[in-house]
């Protein structure tokens, strides 16, 4: 039989499994960092720069010193390496061994990434990378026919099949772009880095799904990754009967929780703390889930044509009193220094609009200078009738 779970309990739950707002923290600013990465599971990365990209803003929204030269740290320190989850992410050293079922399979042929492999290439390319040292993309020259803007070069094609198939890992990024160079060489020593089996894998991806998201189904675990739902269904079940995980009911629809994470019900949650969060952060990236548990329709309308968008380029969904309810279209003009809100549009559920924007006004500081911003202009608001915010926030 389910326990019962009501939708603000469940709420409560999830927010607090992705440590949303953060708490108070002790330790060095970059052990914050690195046990953020580590309790998430995953960090997404990702190359739109309207505002500081995804990774940086789902990682300060987790802790408030955080700077980006930490993440660039725990990467040469070998605690932290990039590779794919349901999208390419930065990912805790200590979860290496789990990325080998993937590698394996796209090595073995079993799954495909985005291209065909070039075996020739690809040992030419690895060759060139053993003798050389690391080398990214630019470093090989194309004498072929012209690419055009959406077509990757032979080498590029190569380094990524080989990086996907973990026989090279990315050392760091320059100025974005990757740094690739052999596995051995990136890997720190001792580490364990034996394959799991299909048990452990399947324990293993839903502890961290449930550890850092409070609640979750099978196809939620199982998100973007082939061939896996079937055994997460079969596992889930024999944690049940084990004690390990408890089956509730919110709102009439089925989820799986940590025993342990009940606990978390009885721990206040920061109301009165509003977060801006990144259209990539771990909370929101699936959005059916955040449709079912806070009703937040939401989309990102970067991809969507200028003349249908409804909220703006690149909407960051506000956080506030335990739900979402608003969304907050930005663009950082790092020339000017310059903090553009072109639309802030308040959800219709959202009735203190007077408290509200007064958590907002406290937090656009911080924003601002996590941005490397110090002027502000807010465009629009919807609805129009919005409290003007300090005059103090237009230039800090």
């Amino acid at each position: 039989m389910r326990n019962p779970l009501s939708l603000q309990e469940a709420q409560k739950l999830v927010l607090h499994s992705q440590r949303l707002p953060a708490g108070k923290q002790t330790g060095s600013a970059s052990a914050a960092t690195l046990a953020a990465i580590e309790h998430l599971g995953y960090i997404q990365i990702d190359t739109i720069s309207t505002i500081q990209r995804a990774h940086h803003h789902t990682l300060w929204n987790r802790n408030p010193r955080y700077k980006a030269e930490q993440l660039d740290q725990l990467i040469a320190d070998k605690r932290v390496f990039e590779y794919w989850s349901h999208a390419a992410a930065y990912l805790p050293m200590r979860d290496y061994r789990y990325s080998l079922p993937r590698k394996q399979a796209i090595a073995n042929g079993e799954q495909r990434h985005w291209y065909a492999p070039d075996k020739a290439l690809m040992k030419s390319v690895l060759k060139r990378i053993t003798a050389e040292g690391p080398l990214m993309a630019k470093d090989f020259e194309h004498t072929g026919k012209k690419l055009s803007d959406w077509t990757a070069k032979p080498a590029k094609r190569a380094l990524e099949s080989l990086f996907m198939q973990g026989e090279l890992m990315i050392s760091g990024r320059v100025n974005f772009h990757k740094v690739y160079d052999l596995r051995e060489r990136v890997l720190p020593a001792g580490l364990d880095t034996t394959t799991p089996s299909s048990e452990e894998y399947a324990r293993f991806l839903i502890c961290r799904y449930l550890q850092a998201n409070g609640v979750g189904q099978a196809a939620e675990i199982s998100y973007l990754l082939k061939n896996i739902k079937p055994l997460i269904t079969t596992t889930l079940g024999a944690m049940v009967a084990d004690g390990e995980l408890q089956e509730i009911d919110v709102a009439g629809i089925q989820y799986y929780v940590l025993a342990s994470s009940l606990d978390l019900l009885s721990k206040p949650l920061a109301r009165n703390k509003l977060a801006i969060l990144s259209p990539f952060d771990n909370l929101l990236i699936q959005r059916k889930r955040m449709q079912a548990l806070f009703n937040f329709d939401y989309l990102i309308e970067c991809y969507v044509p200028e003349e249908k968008r409804q909220y703006g380029y690149f909407s960051l969904p506000i956080l506030w009193d335990g739900k979402l309810v608003a969304r907050m279209d930005c663009k950082a003009d790092r020339r000017e220094s310059h903090l553009h809100i072109h639309h802030l549009a308040l959800e219709s559920t959202l009735n203190n609009i007077d408290d509200f924007s007064q958590a907002l006004s406290k937090t656009l500081p911080t924003f601002m200078q996590f941005n490397n911003c110090t002027q502000l202009t807010l465009h629009k608001t919807t609805p129009k009738k919005f409290p003007p915010l300090p005059p103090s926030l237009y230039r800090l």
